[in-house]
């Protein structure tokens, strides 16, 4: 095991590129012992000497010139190494990887992130866009150090800071009956077939959980696994749906109308996500912080996007 040091191979480069001991002493700001005595130890722990001295000059021996591009080397790695995790730690660079639900990521989370990218440009970004559950999934598991995701019932180990609450609204055909109304409420929409999402989303247990509370029952006639999709089915005449507000430019570009349930009552709180106790990286923790100061809508619905009917 050798116990060279970095300071001895910084004096041997050093004395390499000089013409004297002297002169090395001077730019290593050390005595001329000093620096003769580090050489003589790193040349013990080798096992034999790197220079051929003289009274006139310093010359390497054939061990050490061939040693010489090594130790130089050696040296630039170990500076680039501390620089690159400095630049770490001060943000100058780092990647971070995210999940967010395919609505937040294609409507909001560009502008989150555009903002971030301004104040730090050199990160590098990666955005898993998923359905809610494996956004929670993907955090809880460390895949992803951030998610963006509606408040779950089962969240365990996350920590979780809101953004926005979401006002569900009604998603119908261009040429449905109801177009003609400005808003709806629950018992219009319950007279029509229900596009629905699937028993183990989230949105659907929500849902479910509203009409029986307040003794209502849905005609449902098809179910989806994506929004997505259930925007599609509703575009087909397969029945009208209810969905986050934070869908409606996905389900505009449908050409579907979307409408605000008057009273609706169903509403759910959209925020960002980490694992409570872990430490996050130095880039996932500034983001957390930058969103927690800086992003905040109180109410997300109809009213934050002109109609395109």
């Amino acid at each position: 095991m050798y116990n060279v040091s970095f300071r001895q191979l910084q004096i041997f480069v050093c004395i390499a590129q000089s013409h004297t001991f002297a002169q090395a002493a001077d730019k290593m700001c050390l005595s001329q012992p000093a620096l003769s005595s580090s050489l003589k130890k790193m040349e013990t722990q080798l096992g034999g000497i790197l220079f051929s001295r003289s009274t006139r000059k310093v010359e390497l021996s054939p061990e050490g010139r061939q040693f010489l591009p090594v130790a130089e080397r050696l040296i630039a790695d170990w500076q680039d190494a501390f620089s690159d995790l400095h630049n770490l730690f001060s943000l100058g660079q780092g990647k971070l990887s995210i999940a967010a639900m395919p609505s937040f990521a294609a409507g909001l989370l560009p502008d989150i992130l555009q903002q971030f990218k301004t104040a730090f440009p050199n990160i590098k970004l990666s955005v898993t866009d998923v359905v809610m559950e494996s956004v929670i999934k993907d955090v809880q598991a460390g895949r992803a150090e951030i998610g963006f995701s509606f408040e779950h019932e089962n969240m365990d180990g996350l920590q979780f800071h809101p953004i926005f609450t979401d006002n569900f609204i009604a998603v119908l055909p261009a040429n449905h009956p109801l177009c003609i109304h400005q808003t709806l409420a629950w018992s219009q929409i319950a007279l029509y077939p229900f596009v629905a999402m699937n028993k183990g989303s989230a949105i659907r247990q929500w849902i479910d959980a509203y009409i029986d509370i307040n003794n209502l029952s849905l005609d449902i006639e098809v179910e989806a696994s994506q929004l997505a999709t259930l925007g599609q089915f509703v575009k087909h005449d397969l029945g009208v749906s209810v969905v986050p507000a934070l869908c409606q430019e996905q389900m505009r570009s449908k050409d579907l109308l979307c409408l605000e349930i008057h009273q609706s009552g169903l509403r759910k709180r959209v925020g960002i996500i980490r694992q409570k106790n872990a430490n996050l990286s130095s880039v996932a923790a500034s983001f957390w912080q930058w969103t927690v100061e800086n992003i905040s809508y109180p109410e997300f619905g109809l009213t934050r996007v002109q109609p395109s009917i």
